[in-house]
């Protein structure tokens, strides 16, 4: 059994996290962060997940339940993230990572640790949209350079502070490496009055931001005469969960190195 902790258990993400653990015969929740001085520190995590009491009270700080896990699963901030990430290299635990939003600098900083501690980081943990990211690249080599326009349209919840998505930039980074182009050379974010003709080597990306959509993203190859749609839609952030604790699973037996869960599903 994979004894997991889970950071910022008492949030949306976090609460889903602990119902997929408790689904999974492979896993044991043996631990869960919340913020330092919150009210919730004590109480059952099971209770603040609704299903019911585990045993397992929240801390407000790792160094509490360190000599109880093996791995720690974050889906929070950059910078709360990265400080977890040093404490995982410190005290040689594992760590997926499912944070989005990280600049340049602080995906510099996450990638220094790929020679300490065992990771593997997603911009999203869906099997689906791993699967997603595959087809993508065959669709990209097959059209991209035949006269199709590339567009990547994601819509996600209104609570979401990062925009694009994550998903929604791997996806043009995927569909840029297949062409042989930089995203940050092509990647178009912006479109507002007068902005021209589209340039051929554009990929576009909008971004919808609305009520409780969980997330769906749709690359679209267009051109004269017809339109190829490859899309993924979650109906639940449940399908997140799954993943990550697939991915914890997986990751509790490699050795030091930087993974994604192309890794762990095998396609890579």
């Amino acid at each position: 059994m994979t004894r997991i902790a889970i950071v910022g258990v008492a949030g949306r993400m976090g609460r889903t996290l602990v119902n997929a653990v408790q689904q999974d015969d492979g896993a044991t929740l043996a631990g869960g962060i919340v913020e330092p001085g919150s009210s919730l520190v004590g109480a059952d995590i099971g209770e603040l997940a609704g299903v019911g009491k585990l045993g397992v009270t929240a801390v407000d700080s790792l160094e509490a339940i360190a000599d109880d896990i093996e791995v720690l699963i974050d889906f929070t901030t950059p910078q709360v993230t990265l400080a977890n990430l040093a404490f995982c290299a410190e005290h040689g635990k594992r760590i997926v990572i499912g944070t989005t939003g990280l600049n340049d600098e602080e995906l510099a900083e996450l990638d220094a640790f790929r020679d300490r501690v065992p990771m593997v980081f997603a911009a999203n943990m869906s099997v689906g949209v791993n699967l997603t990211l595959k087809l993508l690249e065959t669709a990209a080599k097959a059209l991209g350079d035949e006269g199709y326009d590339i567009e990547v349209i994601e819509a996600h919840h209104r609570h979401k502070v990062d925009a694009p998505s994550g998903t929604a930039l791997k996806m043009g980074e995927v569909v840029a490496e297949s062409l042989g182009r930089s995203l940050k050379e092509h990647g178009v974010f912006e479109r507002v009055g007068q902005c021209g003709p589209r340039d051929p080597k554009e990929i576009g990306f909008a971004t919808v931001r609305a009520g409780d959509i969980v997330g769906e993203h749709t690359v679209m190859f267009a051109t004269e005469g017809e339109r190829i749609e490859i899309t993924h839609k979650a109906s639940s952030r449940m399908t997140f969960a799954k993943g990550a604790v697939r991915a914890a699973r997986w990751v509790a037996d490699q050795g030091i190195g930087r993974f994604s869960m192309q890794d762990v599903l095998g396609l890579d």
